[in-house]
C-alpha cells in the first residue's frame, strides 16, 4: 500500500498518534505536560492564581476560593480556547468536572490546537466515568475536532471496549465517518483491536463501507496484519475481492505490506483457499459436510474415537507385540491425518481437537466398548457365580452414562441475555451510578451485568453462573446447573471401573488354564491371562487407566466443595464480588467512599487497560504439549490444590476470609442437600448458600458488600458468615 493511500496525517503505515500536533484526540500539550504539571503559566509569579493547575489537580476548595476572590469563573477560556473543564476532564477529576458544570462551564467548548471539546479530551484518556458525566449533562458526542474525528473515533484509537460500549449506547451511528471517510470499524481494524472489531460488527457496522480512497475495513486490517481482526471481518462477510480506487484487492494489499501470512491463515480458517475462493473438500460426501459444517464436525469427531479405539485395541490384542505396536502407531497417525484434513475445513473455533467433541468422544467410546464387552463376554461368564457384582456394575455403569450425558446436554447455567439495547443501556447506567462499570461487572461479549461468581467462557461464548471450569471431556461448561451432576458422574465412574475390574478378576480366574504361557518379559501366569483373552484384558486396562485422572479430579472437587469455592476460584483467587474493588479502591487511599466528596479518590480510568480486559484477568501463555495435556487431565489443578500453592490457599489469600463459606459441614450440606432434582433439570441458577436458596444468575453483591449495605439484594440473598469449622 503506498504512502499516499494512507489516511491524512499518516505515513509509513503509522496512524495519527494521539500525541501528534493537531490530532483531535489530544490537546495541545503532550502527556508529560499533563501528568507532571508543566502547564502554561508555571513561570508566572507564585501569587498569580493558576486556574488551569487547580482544575487539573481537582482542588475544589481552591477553585471555590478563586471564584469568590477574583474575576475567574467556570467559563474562563485561555488564548487557545481551553477551559478548566478541559483539564479536569482529561485528568479524570470527576468531582471537579461536576463542580464546573454546576457553575456554568460551557460543556461543548472547543479548544486547543486540536479544537476539541472536554468530552473528547476525556475520551482520549478513556476516562469513561467522566465521559458519562459529560454526556449526562448534554455533551455532544458527534461534534468533530479539527481533524474531523468525533468522540467515538477518538475512543477507538485507545481500543477500550468499555468506553466504546458506553458511547454506542448513546445512539451514535456506528458507521459515522471522519473527515476522510474512515469509520470506527476501519480504525479498530487498522489499530489491531479484535475485541473492538467484534463489538462494532455485532453492533451492525458495515464491512462494505469504504473511505474516500476506496479502502474497506479489511484493507485496513491488513496493514498491521492482526489475524483476529482479519478473521472477524471475513466471518462477517467482508468482500475478499474489493478493490480500492487504485485497483488494489486485499490480497495485493497483504502482499505489499508483508502480511500474507495472517491473510492466508484467516482465509483458511474461514473455509477459503489462498486466492479467496471457497475451498471444496476433496473427500467423497463432502457436500453433506458443506451443508452444515458445525453439525458434521460435532457428530464426526464425537463418533470417530469409537472406531479408532476399537481398531487400536483389536490390533494390540491380535498381533505380536512388536508388530501390533507398529500397526497401532500407524493407524493412530493415519486417523490423525484424516482428522487434520477435516479440521482444515472446520469453523474457525473448531480448528483444534481440544475445542471439539473429540475428547468427549474418547470417553464415550471407552464407555461404549466397556459396556459391549461386559454384555457379550463378561456377563455370561460371571453372572452364574457373581450376580450381585454384575448388578452393582450395571447400576454404576448406567448412572455413569446418565450423568455423563446430562453434563454434556444440560444448560450449565448460562446467564440470560438482555432483551434489546434499551435494557442494556439501563444496566450500563446502573453500573455507572454504582461505580462498577468495569470488566469484572460487565461482559462486553454478552452485553450483561456479570453476576457474582460467574465467568465468560470463550468456548461456549456465554457467561456461566457460578462457573467451575470448562470440561473438554464432556464438551460443556461445569456451572451451577450441572456441577452436582458432574460430581456424581465422577463418583459413579470410580465405582463402575472398580467393579468392572473386579469382575474381570473373577472372569480370568475362572477361564480354563489352557492358554499358552509363552510371551515376552511377563511371567508365565501373566502370560496365560494375556493369551487367554487379550482383547478383554486390554479393555480392562484401558478402563482402569481412567482412574488416574478421575481420582485427581475428584480429590480436587471434594476439597473445593468443602471450601465452598470453584475450580476457577481455587486456581486464580476468590473474587469478593463487584464491591470489593470499589472498597479497596477507596479505603486503600484513606479516601471516603462517596466519590462526589472533594477529597475522594479519582474514579477508575481505563487508560492503563485499553482493551478493558486486563484487570482481574489471567493471561494464558502458550503451553507446550505436556502442559496442555496436564491441564486437560486436571494435573495442574491437582498439584496446586494438594501442595497448597493454589491462589485461593496462598498466604495472601488466607488472610482474607472466604465470603462464600459457612463452614465445611454447611458447605457440603449446601451442595449435596440442595432440593433441586438430581434426575432432571434444575431452574437455571438455583442453588443453596448458607442454607438459603439463591439464584446465581441474579446475585451481584458479595456477602461483604451486603453486610456493609453497599448494594441491593435480589433473590432473597442477604448475608453469609465466613467462619470455617
Amino acid at each position: 500500500m503506498s504512502q499516499s493511500a494512507l489516511p491524512n496525517g499518516t505515513s509509513n503505515g503509522a496512524p495519527i498518534q494521539p500525541s501528534s500536533k493537531g490530532n483531535a484526540a489530544t490537546p495541545k500539550l503532550n502527556s508529560q505536560d499533563m501528568e507532571m504539571g508543566n502547564l502554561p503559566g508555571n513561570d508566572a509569579s507564585p501569587a498569580e492564581p493558576d486556574i488551569m493547575q487547580i482544575a487539573r489537580l481537582g482542588d475544589i476548595p481552591a477553585m471555590e476560593k478563586l471564584f469568590e476572590s477574583s474575576d475567574f469563573d467556570a467559563t474562563y477560556t485561555d488564548s487557545e480556547g481551553i477551559t478548566p473543564l478541559h483539564w479536569s476532564a482529561i485528568n479524570n477529576q470527576y468531582s471537579m468536572c461536576k463542580f464546573l458544570i454546576e457553575k456554568g462551564a460551557d460543556i461543548n467548548k472547543k479548544g486547543g490546537e486540536s479544537i476539541a471539546t472536554p468530552l473528547q479530551w476525556a475520551a482520549q484518556r478513556s476516562n469513561y466515568y467522566t465521559v458519562n458525566l459529560l454526556l449526562q449533562h448534554g455533551a455532544d458526542p458527534l461534534i468533530t475536532d479539527a481533524q474531523g474525528y468525533n468522540t467515538l473515533h477518538i475512543s477507538t484509537f485507545s481500543g477500550n471496549a468499555l468506553l466504546v460500549v458506553l458511547l454506542l449506547h448513546q445512539g451514535i451511528p456506528v458507521d459515522v465517518a471522519d473527515a476522510y471517510g474512515h469509520t470506527s470499524l476501519m480504525w479498530a481494524a487498522y489499530k489491531g483491536f479484535p475485541q473492538c472489531v467484534d463489538l462494532f460488527l455485532r453492533w451492525g457496522a458495515s464491512v462494505h463501507a469504504t473511505d474516500e480512497q476506496g479502502f474497506t475495513a479489511l484493507h485496513w486490517a491488513l496493514v498491521k496484519g492482526s489475524p483476529q481482526c482479519i478473521l472477524k471481518l471475513i466471518e462477517y462477510g467482508a468482500d475478499r475481492f474489493a478493490k480500492t480506487d487504485t485497483g488494489k484487492t486485499p490480497a495485493i494489499t497483504a502482499k505489499d505490506l508483508n502480511t500474507t501470512g495472517p491473510w492466508h491463515r484467516a482465509l483458511r480458517e474461514c473455509g477459503y483457499d489462498e486466492d479467496g475462493h471457497a475451498a471444496v473438500p476433496w473427500w467423497p460426501g463432502s457436500s453433506f459436510f458443506l451443508k452444515d459444517k458445525r453439525g458434521f464436525m460435532n457428530k464426526f469427531l464425537f463418533l470417530l474415537p469409537t472406531v479408532l479405539l476399537w481398531i487400536e485395541l483389536t490390533i494390540l490384542s491380535h498381533f505380536p507385540i512388536f508388530i501390533s505396536v507398529f500397526l497401532a502407531l500407524l493407524v493412530g497417525f493415519g486417523f490423525q491425518w484424516i482428522t487434520n484434513q477435516i479440521l482444515e475445513y472446520a469453523p474457525p473455533d473448531m480448528r483444534h481437537l481440544h475445542k471439539t467433541p473429540w475428547l468427549a468422544g474418547i470417553f464415550a467410546a471407552s464407555l461404549f466398548l466397556v459396556g459391549v464387552q461386559w454384555l457379550l463376554v463378561v456377563l455370561p461368564a460371571t453372572y452364574p457365580t457373581h450376580p450381585l457384582l454384575n448388578l452393582l456394575f450395571v447400576t454404576w455403569y448406567g448412572l455413569t452414562a446418565y450423568f455423563y450425558a446430562v453434563c454434556m446436554v444440560f444448560d450449565p447455567g448460562f446467564v440470560p441475555k438482555l432483551n434489546g439495547i434499551a435494557e442494556q443501556k439501563a444496566v450500563i447506567d446502573e453500573l455507572l451510578s454504582l461505580w462498577k462499570f468495569d470488566e469484572s461487572n460487565f461482559c462486553v461479549t454478552c452485553m450483561i451485568r456479570t453476576p457474582l461468581r460467574s465467568k465468560h467462557c470463550r468456548r461456549c461464548q456465554r457467561c456461566v453462573a457460578k462457573h467451575d471450569h470448562h470440561c473438554p471431556w464432556v464438551n460443556n461448561c461445569v456451572g451451577v446447573n450441572n456441577h452436582r451432576h458432574f460430581f456424581l458422574y465422577l463418583i459413579n465412574l470410580i465405582f463402575g471401573v472398580s467393579s468392572f475390574d473386579w469382575l474381570l478378576y473373577y472372569y480370568f480366574s475362572e477361564l480354563p488354564q489352557t492358554a499358552s504361557t509363552e510371551c515376552l518379559v511377563l511371567s508365565e501366569s501373566l502370560c496365560r491371562v494375556l493369551n487367554s483373552d487379550p482383547y478383554t484384558l486390554l479393555v480392562g486396562i484401558w478402563a482402569a487407566a481412567q482412574l488416574t485422572w478421575v481420582s485427581m479430579l475428584i480429590f480436587v472437587q471434594f476439597v473445593q466443595v468443602a471450601r465452598a469455592m470453584t475450580t476457577y476460584e481455587n486456581m486464580y483467587g476468590i473474587q469478593d464480588g463487584s464491591a470489593s474493588s470499589l472498597i479497596s479502591a477507596f479505603t486503600s487511599t484513606g479516601a471516603p467512599l462517596n466519590p462526589d466528596h472533594p477529597d475522594a479518590a479519582a474514579p477508575p480510568s481505563a487508560a492503563a487497560d485499553p482493551l478493558g480486559t486486563g484487570r482481574g484477568g489471567h493471561a494464558h501463555k502458550h503451553r507446550g504439549c505436556l502442559q496442555q495435556w496436564g491441564r486437560l487431565l486436571g494435573v495442574d489443578t491437582f498439584i496446586e490444590t494438594a501442595t497448597g500453592r493454589g491462589a485461593a490457599t496462598a498466604k495472601k489469600m488466607r488472610k482474607k476470609k472466604n465470603p462464600y463459606s459457612k463452614g465445611y459441614l454447611q458447605n457440603c450440606r449446601d451442595f449435596w442437600c440442595d432440593p433441586a432434582p438430581i434426575f432432571g433439570r434444575r431452574e437455571t441458577g438455583d442453588a443453596m448458600l448458607g442454607g438459603q436458596r439463591i439464584n446465581y444468575t441474579e446475585i451481584y453483591e458479595s456477602p461483604a458488600a451486603m453486610n456493609m449495605g453497599l448494594g441491593r439484594r435480589r433473590g432473597g440473598y442477604e448475608t453469609v458468615a465466613s467462619e470455617e469449622v
